[in-house]
């Protein structure tokens, strides 16, 4: 995301250009540096982490994906090994059950070649959501973080976000966190540049008093 796509999205509208000139100059770069010790650099490492992840805090969250990893040799395992794998050891591992149910349902979508992962890149951001979204514990956000930070998509923009959501409410003075059609219709203006956008509205959440 380079120093033109900045530009063009400051020239988008008022409110996206006060916000890009108040952060300075960020990109999707510096994000995934930011992220490169906590994600796994390949297409399965990053589902499964992110199904090891939902609905724990960051430290939670790393806690866990290690000890799973312990159980592996500190290696991500394979479809074959999670497969194998004894949902006694999973669960000693801090994974709850339904969590176990759903690693193994990617490693079966993955091994039974219903998730193609190489040739996500070859598709879609439309199709690489319907093709994360039939395994289950994967939902669109999930895939829209796919696109962004996996895949690096340059014009995703994930409505149900709530940290989008929070910062729309404050950047636009709004009386309530918009509800996810109202970001998308407030962000069309920021096309082909929405994941650069989404970047800002991160990032302006960090100096906002919690």
């Amino acid at each position: 995301m380079s120093a033109k796509a900045r530009k063009a999205l400051a020239a988008a509208e008022p409110t996206m250009a006060a916000l890009i000139e108040r952060v300075g100059k960020i990109d999707l770069a510096t994000r995934l540096e930011r992220r490169k010790e906590e994600r796994p650099a390949d297409a399965y490492g990053a589902l499964l982490r992110a199904i090891v992840g939902q609905q724990l805090s960051t430290k939670a969250a790393r806690t866990i994906y290690l000890r799973v990893l312990d159980l592996f040799d500190g290696q991500t395992p394979t479809p074959e090994q999670l497969l194998e794998a004894r949902e006694e050891d999973l669960r000693g591992a801090g994974l709850s059950g339904r969590k176990t149910e759903y690693i193994r349902d990617l490693a079966s979508h993955v091994l039974a070649g219903e998730l193609e992962l190489d040739r996500l890149g070859e598709l879609g951001d439309e199709e690489v959501i319907e093709e994360i979204v039939a395994v289950r514990g994967l939902g669109r956000w999930t895939a829209e973080m796919f696109l962004i930070f996996h895949l690096q998509r340059p014009d995703v923009l994930s409505g149900g976000d709530l940290g989008i959501r929070k910062a729309i409410q404050i950047e636009y003075g709004l009386e309530e966190m918009p509800p996810p059609k109202q970001v998308i219709e407030i962000g069309e203006p920021w096309r082909p540049h929405r994941s650069l956008a989404s970047l800002y509205l991160w990032e302006s959440l960090a100096a906002v008093p919690s």
